[in-house]
């Protein structure tokens, strides 16, 4: 038998998302949940010649080649003041390719519904435009929802200006 409460979770289910919440520079982002296949610390770099700096090198994660991606470079944000800092990956798969995004912290699952999604204000930096499909308000904070797929077009922007 529902109660209301059955239903109205129920409703909810139908018309929201999953994110996992990553913070970047002291900034909130979230991440579907289903781009997600790994989270891990990302050890053992071995760089790139010639590939764009947000490119931090390759590595391997049982048995794969993951090409580990910057999330600050990619922003344009500033890299971190402390010494001991203990990066974070999220690990995606995009056209069979894996990547890690090198990101400062994971925190919760949040389940949000879509309709309280807002575009992105036109005054944020069009670089973020580009990487993100909205925002949410949450308790006095932005959380931004990042595009994947776009996060990792690495070097597209260099090539169209070229």
């Amino acid at each position: 038998m529902n109660t209301p409460d059955d239903t109205q979770h129920t409703h909810l289910d139908e018309n929201s998302r999953e994110y996992v919440t990553v913070e970047i520079a002291d900034q909130l982002f979230g991440i579907e949940v289903t781009s997600i296949h790994d989270v891990f610390q990302p050890h053992s770099l071995t760089e790139v010649p010639m590939a764009p700096p947000e490119v931090k090198g390759v590595l391997n994660l049982r048995g794969r080649i993951v090409t580990a991606i910057d999330a600050r470079d990619r922003l344009g944000l500033p890299k971190p003041e402390c010494e001991n800092h203990q990066d974070m990956a999220i690990g995606v798969e995009i056209d069979n390719e894996s990547y890690g995004l090198i990101i400062d912290r994971v925190g919760e699952v949040l389940r949000l519904a879509e309709s309280d999604r807002e575009p992105m204000p036109s005054n944020i930096d069009s670089k973020w435009q580009d990487v993100s499909h909205g925002i949410y308000r949450l308790d006095g904070r932005l959380l931004i929802i990042l595009n994947i797929e776009s996060m990792l077009n690495i070097g597209e922007n260099e090539a169209r200006a070229a």
